[in-house]
């Protein structure tokens, strides 16, 4: 449980979501106090980290020198801040300008494979496959699905790896052809991420702008296990240049 100070519940915008490329910024701290632990914590009002959840690790941040995990407060809806090491957020209080800022390598990492992880989604409903699990963590990254008759027919090697084939392929050409990666609301409010017209799920994490930004895009091979089709992927963010 999180005991929130007075300021709780106060806005707080949360810019990671709002443009994944913004890693830096200085702001104020619109929360603190202390978790059942006896563990200061803190929540600023640009929140520009990214706590973990929907398959998506959280970032590496920093509050001025101290290294920070943000977590997700689930009453409030606060993404609150707590030093991975030592007191180093003692002694900040409501109103205390703050200067934040994520690990940009990282954080575009977890973009790739995020959205990665919605193309390799995409290819997966082509071959009538429905979304059963995910996992966005780099080197663990999968997609998990449930084929229709339990996937029979992808008990037979050469079925499976026709599907991998088939799969790359449709990766392959939606990067090619750069489609956009967007967010909007829907009539629930529910933020949804779009591929173009090519795939649109709700998604709470960051994603590239578009797909040309994606690099090397692997998948290694189909696997059934359980009755599921199981998709490892592996995937990185282009340079800039």
């Amino acid at each position: 449980m999180v005991h929130h100070s007075s300021a709780a519940g106060s806005g707080q915008a949360a810019l990671y979501l709002q443009d994944t490329y913004l890693t830096d910024v200085v702001t104020n701290v619109v929360a603190a106090g202390r978790d059942d632990a006896g563990g200061v914590w803190v929540a600023v009002r640009h929140s520009i980290f990214h706590p973990q959840g929907g398959g998506q690790p959280a970032d590496r941040g920093w509050l001025g020198a101290c290294e920070v995990v943000p977590v997700r407060h689930a009453a409030s809806g606060l993404v609150v801040l707590h030093a991975r090491q030592g007191g180093g957020l003692d002694g900040l209080a409501e109103g205390d300008a703050v200067h934040a800022r994520v690990d940009t390598g990282l954080r575009r990492l977890h973009a790739a494979l995020h959205t990665a992880g919605h193309l390799v989604e995409a290819a997966g409903r082509g071959e009538g496959w429905t979304l059963a699990a995910n996992n966005h963590f780099p080197d663990q990254a999968r997609i998990e699905f449930t084929p229709p008759e339990a996937g029979a027919h992808l008990a037979e090697v050469e079925e499976r790896d026709k599907a991998t084939d088939r799969l790359r392929s449709f990766v392959d050409l939606a990067i090619a052809d750069d489609l956009p990666v967007t967010a909007d609301h829907d009539g629930e409010g529910r933020r949804v991420v779009r591929l173009g017209d090519l795939h649109a799920a709700p998604c709470g994490g960051t994603h590239v702008r578009s797909l040309a930004e994606l690099e090397h895009v692997t998948i290694p091979a189909v696997k059934l296990k359980k009755g599921r089709v199981r998709v490892s992927y592996s995937a990185s963010h282009r340079q800039p240049r």
